[in-house]
């Protein structure tokens, strides 16, 4: 059987999700990387595989797939190891839950506002826009405040076991944490205790971006 091929930068935190996944497997995969920077992703190559231009895709054995829920939901049935989805039905809808924030809530506020603003605006010969970074914080910490609360005294996020949710929330607090902006995350106890424990994970430590 051939191996998984994962297309996308390693900057991306969807990406990086994805790869993490495949690591707590853990499995085998091939990285093709795709330079959101350079424009790679709206090249005929790329959007043959998504036709929206974003990264991840992903392909198995002829079978092509793209969007991070997607791809990381069907490693995870497909690839053997490591269980990432809960059985309990609470457990696994709190994964779902926390994955639906972010996707809806956290990686736009977070990541498309905050990060973007105040880490990636110089890498294209911008600045930084404070009415887009001021709009976004409320959001941003709400989205932190809730997580938190969910996490409560659990090790993992969907409760006493890893799960996709955790993979979705780590790249997204690398960034986040290099802001300004990271002060929203003293109040959350949890949280920090979780981050502290979860980047000791060496599928945090294998995939995380090398910047500089």
């Amino acid at each position: 059987m051939a191996l998984p091929i994962l297309y996308g930068t390693e900057f991306s935190t969807y990406v990086r999700t994805a790869r993490m996944a495949l690591a707590e497997k853990p499995a085998q995969y091939t990285h093709v990387d795709v330079s959101v920077i350079r424009g790679e992703n709206r090249e005929p190559a790329h959007v043959g595989r998504n036709p929206f231009g974003t990264v991840p895709a992903f392909e198995h054995d002829g079978f092509k797939c793209y969007e991070t829920g997607a791809i990381i939901r069907y490693i995870d049935q497909v690839c053997p190891g490591r269980k990432l989805t809960p059985e309990d039905p609470r457990a696994r809808a709190r994964m779902n839950q926390i994955i639906s924030i972010i996707d809806y809530h956290g990686y736009i506020s977070m990541i498309g506002a905050i990060v973007v603003q105040r880490l990636f605006s110089s890498l294209v010969g911008g600045t930084t826009d404070e009415a887009v970074v001021k709009a976004a914080a409320p959001k941003a910490e709400l989205v932190l405040k809730e997580i938190d609360r969910i996490l409560g005294s659990n090790p993992f996020l969907a409760g006493a076991e890893l799960s996709l949710a955790d993979l979705y929330v780590v790249p997204i607090l690398f960034y986040f944490a290099m802001t300004p902006e990271k002060s929203a995350l003293a109040p959350c106890a949890n949280l920090n205790r979780w981050r502290q424990a979860i980047n000791e994970r060496e599928s945090a430590k294998s995939t995380a971006p090398k910047l500089g």
